[in-house]
């Protein structure tokens, strides 16, 4: 019971010393676009019964992504934020570049890419 009462009393602490600066604000933004991602491709998952991962996903991916590497860069200048959010932007760029392209081929017609 007293490692229970510690540790609650450290994270106490912690939230008391918590301070919400505008770089903050980005990350956490950041971090809920990106979460949310996952809860638009569950809710088209389900809806269609199969595995979709719809143009929102992708929107989501890139701006989620953009706020968490603008704060690691900026904000908190930490490099472990800055690696693990490199990679995932030009991937969710190219793969929203990809669905366009795909999307505007199936409109038009062109089987060019």
């Amino acid at each position: 019971m007293e490692f229970i009462s510690v540790h609650l009393a450290s994270i106490l602490r912690a939230l008391q010393q918590f301070e919400l600066t505008p770089w903050k604000m980005v990350g956490f933004t950041g971090t809920l676009l990106f979460t949310s991602r996952w809860f638009v491709q569950l809710y088209y998952t389900r809806k269609y019964k199969r595995v979709v991962m719809p143009l929102a996903f992708w929107w989501l991916s890139v701006f989620g992504s953009a706020l968490l590497l603008a704060y690691f860069v900026v904000g908190k200048n930490d490099s472990v934020g800055i690696i693990s959010n490199f990679f995932p932007v030009f991937v969710s760029v190219y793969n929203l570049v990809v669905h366009l392209r795909h999307r505007k081929n199936s409109v038009t017609g062109d089987t060019t890419a």
